[in-house]
């Protein structure tokens, strides 16, 4: 027992430093853009970094979770720390944007392994009637990398290039990787993938010591053009890759794959990948989605479609018939979705108002934001702890309900509030709420499933609440939007306010101004508005406790 609890720890370190590396790009993106050769101006061309991340972290979580009930915990932590350890290599050494997008794709899917995994682990080790306090410690330590990523990133790039950031990335991730499966000899595929991940480095980095050597430059001559992954060394790490894939999928790995049905996976990993794109590519300043997004919807729902069939004939569905039957388990994911609409207002909004009425830089605006943050976490552990002694759906409610009235107070702001204690009092006790929910969420999904399908479910919750997030800052945006351009299209031009002065015409500046504040204070009520309705669905569905396990689907 004491041996799992250390590796819980272990699991718990890893979540919170991966989930401060979703954070730490929001201020090194620019460095990234001039490292890869885009300029300021060519932010659109830069979505791939962000939109390639999340493409990573959502659409391949049902498989990853799903391969931790069939193998075990620990392996899918270990493997996901070495797959976003790999992803932080191939950032860290990348020459162009393809590279740095694959490079965050990797890091998405490894960091976003982790999650599911920690949660399961959680369920195998505490029995349904106690699981909450650590859920919730769980749910704290993710919440906090949201604040340490931003202080990370700035840390590192007051000394440093913004490639140690995931230099950084990859050392600890390796650490942590050895700590959790042991000081143990490795097998073949390991010391295989070892040299392929040097090699790999190597390849990219391309050291001046070596690259410029008359002998030991060779390896790095293209074959053409300037491309150094068309160059000896190049070609010696796919070689290595292919051999360490040939070990890893050996016949019993085979085997694994048959039993988390790999065909439905896919199906859902496509559909979740449509709508990621859809709504991950657009600008939501200008745009609700993509220019492509209604076609990628459009491919998101015949693949979803074809998941729901493939599941029906198949005898080893990803998703067992019934599994998400109880109300507790198709609650908590309704839940979940609307907590991420509602959740993301905060995150993009906060910030947006703070620049809008204090005119101040994206650091001041940072700093707002993380009165919001800092309360997210206390009050996911005091929301695990309250889960031994109050209703599951009673806690979310309340918490929710909480996030909503703020949400509501936001809403009426004028444009000096954060000159004044009142508005932090108002993002504490919004953040706090929001944390509330956290762990009755997780637990009345784990104790409404059975254990062997604890890493699937946490996965969908996980899965339920970013596409939320998506879908939310798209629509309620858009919903800002409509009623600035409602107000902007009724002020009155310069030369009619001013006609003395129209090139300083003050008036026409605060009419801007005003319009701006009343777009922010409409999303602040649509996320009102879906903090209310999570918190009405949370006390309807997820019942008194939710602690009694499920055995069977």
């Amino acid at each position: 027992m004491t041996q799992a609890r250390t590796q819980l720890t272990l699991a718990s370190v890893a979540v919170a430093f991966a989930a401060a590396d979703t954070y730490v790009v929001v201020l090194a993106l620019p460095d990234m853009m001039s490292g890869v050769g885009l300029s300021a101006d060519q932010l659109q061309r830069a979505a791939p970094i962000i939109s390639g991340f999340l493409l990573g972290y959502i659409a391949v979580l049902p498989l990853i979770g799903r391969i931790a009930d069939v193998v075990g915990r620990t392996p899918v932590l270990v493997g996901a720390l070495l797959l976003f350890a790999v992803g932080s290599l191939v950032t860290a050494g990348a020459y162009d944007l393809p590279l740095v997008v694959t490079g965050r794709f990797l890091q998405g899917v490894g960091g976003g392994g982790l999650v599911p995994a920690t949660l399961a682990l959680v369920a195998d080790l505490w029995p349904a009637e106690r699981r909450g306090l650590p859920l919730g410690v769980v749910g704290a330590v993710q919440e906090l990398g949201s604040v340490l990523g931003p202080l990370l990133g700035a840390a590192v790039l007051a000394v440093a290039d913004w490639r140690y950031i995931f230099w950084l990335n990859l050392a600890v991730a390796v650490v942590l990787a050895l700590l959790l499966r042991g000081w143990r000899w490795p097998p073949p595929s390991t010391v295989v993938g070892v040299l392929a991940s040097v090699a790999l480095g190597l390849t990219l980095t391309a050291p001046q010591a070596l690259a410029s050597g008359v002998t030991l430059g060779l390896p790095f001559v293209p074959f053409t053009g300037t491309s150094r992954l068309l160059t000896p060394i190049g070609v010696v790490t796919l070689l290595l890759a292919l051999v360490w894939l040939a070990l890893v999928l050996r016949r019993a790995h085979w085997n694994v794959l048959s039993q988390v049905d790999l065909v439905g996976a896919l199906l859902l990993a496509v559909a979740l990948a449509g709508v990621v794109l859809a709504f991950a590519t657009a600008d939501p300043e200008k745009q609700l989605m993509s220019p492509a997004g209604p076609w990628l919807l459009v491919a998101a729902a015949v693949f979803a479609v074809g998941f729901a069939f493939w599941q029906r004939r198949t005898s080893a569905a990803i998703v067992p018939r019934g599994l998400l039957g109880a109300r507790a388990a198709w609650g908590s994911l309704v839940v979940s979705f609307l907590i991420g609409c509602a959740l993301i207002a905060a995150l993009v909004d906060v910030p947006v108002f703070a620049r809008t009425t204090q005119g101040r830089g994206q650091l001041a605006a940072a700093l707002v934001l993380l009165r919001f943050l800092i309360a997210l976490p206390i009050g996911a552990v005091v929301g695990g702890w309250l889960t031994r002694r109050y209703g599951l759906g009673l806690i979310t409610g309340a918490g929710l309900g909480v996030s909503g009235a703020m949400f509501t107070v936001m809403a009426f702001w004028s444009r000096t509030a954060l000159d004044h204690w009142p508005a932090t009092v108002v993002l504490l006790v919004c953040g706090f709420g929001f944390g509330l929910a956290l762990s009755p969420v997780n637990t009345a999904m784990l104790g409404a499933t059975p254990g062997d399908s604890h890493g699937l479910v946490s996965a969908l919750v996980v899965v339920a609440r970013m596409v939320g997030m998506l879908v939310g800052v798209s629509a309620l945006t858009a919903i800002g939007l409509r009623r600035y351009y409602s107000i902007a299209d009724g002020i009155k031009s310069p030369n009619e306010l001013c006609p003395s002065a129209p090139a300083n015409c003050r008036p026409y500046v605060d009419a801007l101004l005003d319009a701006a504040v009343s777009q922010v204070h409409a999303i602040f009520a649509g996320a009102a508005v879906c903090a209310f309705l999570a918190a009405i669905v949370g006390v309807l569905v997820l019942g008194r406790r939710g602690v009694r396990e499920s055995r069977t689907v």
